[in-house]
């Protein structure tokens, strides 16, 4: 046990988990990986640079005052929240901003560190018995998909009764977060479509002034913002939120398939060595873990 322990403790270290894998059942040791939050600085950056060359070429063009238009924010703004609040109830919309903050502020984990962590459950479990476990559940409860898994197993419920609840739990958090991925999809699909109205709108009004030659070309130009005001909000803020929303998904499925794996192991009562091979069948060839000889 002391040999699997330590290599537990050198694969944990190529995860980064957040507290180091050992044989042991105090408090502090059953921290999961996914209680500390850390910031998602790739979209921070993304976004930041994007908006930030944007703003460095209006800049040099020496004309960044006439990108300002509140009228033509007003349409695309005010038209894409409404037209996709038409898609979606006010409930949906509301808790939708639950969900894209956790683009940008996300747990600290990933696939392999979820699965050394899980490892090191079943070792303790093994070894000192199920209810060793319980000790940690509060430490758990930032991950509450986890918190109840692991939960269910200290009280004793059968592991089909585990697979079979957390399976359910997995499918409500995929259709929430899918639904909140599909209504920034909406979004992106609406902005180019209100600010076509905009401009629409602003070419109407230029027409009406055709007898000031003088004016046209800057009523132009403001019909011309909304255009671009939808473009950038749907290709630069709902489309690229919406793809790593889903792409966050993904790996918050896979986590909980493997948190799932575990807790249902170690109902089983099953030795450590089979929940990694279970385990494996889930993470990606390139992060797949071999704690045992």
């Amino acid at each position: 046990m002391s040999d699997v322990s330590s290599k537990t403790e050198a694969a944990a270290g190529r995860a980064a988990p957040a507290a180091g894998i050992r044989m042991a059942t105090n408090r502090a040791d059953l921290v999961p990986p996914g209680s500390r939050m850390v910031v998602d600085f790739a979209t921070i950056l993304g976004l930041v640079g994007g908006f930030g060359m944007i703003f460095a070429a209006m800049s040099i063009s020496g004309s960044s005052a006439a990108f300002l238009d509140i009228p033509s924010v007003l349409i695309v703004l005010g038209g894409t929240f409404a037209v996709t609040l038409v898609c979606y109830s006010l409930r949906d919309a509301l808790r939708a901003h639950e969900v894209i903050g956790n683009v940008l502020l996300r747990p600290a984990r990933n696939a392999q560190s979820a699965a050394v962590w899980m490892l090191h459950l079943s070792e303790i479990a093994r070894a000192k018995g199920v209810l060793a476990l319980e000790s940690g559940l509060s430490e758990m409860q930032r991950e509450p998909f986890l918190h109840k898994a692991v939960q269910m197993v200290v009280d004793g419920s059968p592991a089909d009764e585990v697979e079979r609840i957390m399976r359910q739990e997995m499918a409500a958090t995929a259709m929430r977060q899918t639904q909140t991925a599909g209504m920034l999809r909406k979004a992106a699909e609406v902005a180019p479509a209100m600010g076509l109205i905009g401009t629409l709108v602003g070419l109407v009004q230029m027409l009406g002034r055709l007898s000031d030659p003088s004016s046209i070309g800057p009523a132009m130009a403001v019909a011309l913002l909304t255009t671009f005001y939808g473009a950038v909000l749907a290709y630069m803020v709902f489309a690229p939120l919406a793809s790593k929303l889903e792409r966050n998904m993904g790996e918050d499925q896979m986590v909980s398939q493997i948190y799932l794996i575990g807790a249902a192991s170690i109902a089983r009562q099953e030795h450590p060595r089979r929940t990694e091979m279970q385990i494996n069948t889930v993470l990606p060839p390139a992060q797949r873990i071999d704690l045992f000889d």
